[in-house]
């Protein structure tokens, strides 16, 4: 369980369309292997700390004659953004996946001060 140690929650959202393969034969829709997809996001101010972050699919758009597979998640969370990173593998053909994210998180505060 994580700890919010403010009075001064923040929570910043937003929708991303992660890639769009079918269109231009892109790896995702046309391999057979390993793929990846890393794509960046920056909150629209800072937290005081690293926040949570929750990831969900809000649309995919997959062939209907491999299996789907598929695995999304964040990583690289900082104070200031995070990357969001999909995954597929084996023979899964992948069209399109946009992530819906939501940060949750403390913000800093005028209160907050250092000695040193």
């Amino acid at each position: 369980m994580k700890r919010i140690n403010s009075h001064i929650l923040g929570i910043d959202q937003g929708d991303k369309v992660l890639f769009s393969d079918y269109e231009d034969g892109g790896p995702m829709w046309t391999g057979t292997d390993a793929r990846e997809s890393r794509t960046p996001i920056a909150f629209s101010e800072p937290f005081k700390t690293p926040p949570t972050i929750h990831l969900s699919m809000s649309m995919f758009d997959v062939d209907r004659v491999t299996n789907m597979r598929g695995d999304l998640h964040a990583e690289n969370i900082t104070v200031d953004g995070f990357d969001i990173v999909f995954r597929t593998w084996s023979d899964s053909r992948v069209a399109r996946i946009r992530a819906a994210w939501m940060a949750i998180g403390e913000l800093p505060s005028e209160d907050d001060w250092e000695l040193y």
